[in-house]
């Protein structure tokens, strides 16, 4: 039996980004799997005891095997089915170079990121929030430049991390008041690039989806 045989599930929920680098990961290396939806207010025990250090999702469950945190995910995934082309380069250097931006797209990017956004009302908090956003994605638009992604012509790694966070860019701008297309250009042109592929239109939500999530967590948190 073969290390990449196994049944796969994905324990997720659907708004999640991080949850979508994994769904986009598996999709990309055309492997079959079940989307097990979570309520993170009444997490499954499946979910607690799959990931019991972080208590989140997304899981990976292959086999009887769960793999926790969604980078650690997109490298198992790479690593396990090879048939289909690798998300890193071959090359020692460029692999390092793509680990490093994932790296930095994970750190800057991100959930708790967005949410200095959509989590505050307007005032300095939130311009805060947006200029560090803004920041941290002209930094990576200046490495993508006029690349097709950011492994040239190439859909990898740091594609991968990032795109996900497209589909919540709706959002933020609604919650924010300001355009990432203005700031940003290259980087919504890459995004709209990277929708074009199956693997990812399958896996993002719609972005007014997202922003009705959104507003319903700013309810929860009691932003007005």
């Amino acid at each position: 039996m073969g290390k990449e045989n196994g049944k796969v599930v994905v324990l997720d929920f659907w708004a999640s980004p991080y949850g979508m680098r994994t769904k986009i990961a598996l999709r990309e290396k055309g492997v079959e799997f079940e989307v097990q939806q979570e309520d993170l207010w009444n997490k499954s025990e499946l979910l607690l005891k799959s990931n019991p250090v972080h208590k989140k999702v997304p899981v990976l469950i292959h086999g009887d095997i769960p793999i926790s945190e969604s980078l650690v995910q997109v490298q198992y995934i790479d690593e396990t089915w090879t048939d289909a082309a690798s998300f890193l380069p071959s090359d020692p250097q460029s692999r390092a170079t793509a680990r490093f931006w994932a790296d930095f797209a994970d750190k800057t990017i991100s959930f708790e990121g967005g949410k200095n956004i959509w989590g505050n009302k307007k005032g300095e908090e939130q311009e805060k929030g947006k200029k560090e956003f803004l920041e941290s994605l002209k930094v990576l638009e200046a490495e993508l430049g006029d690349k097709t992604y950011f492994g040239g012509e190439t859909f990898g790694y740091v594609d991968i991390t990032l795109v996900p966070f497209y589909s919540w860019f709706y959002a933020l701008e609604k919650c924010g008041d300001f355009s990432v297309e203005a700031e940003c250009p290259k980087i919504v042109a890459w995004g709209k690039r990277c929708v074009e592929r199956n693997s990812v239109a399958a896996s993002l939500p719609e972005s007014e989806k997202v922003y009705q999530q959104v507003l319903k967590l700013r309810q929860i948190f009691g932003v007005e």
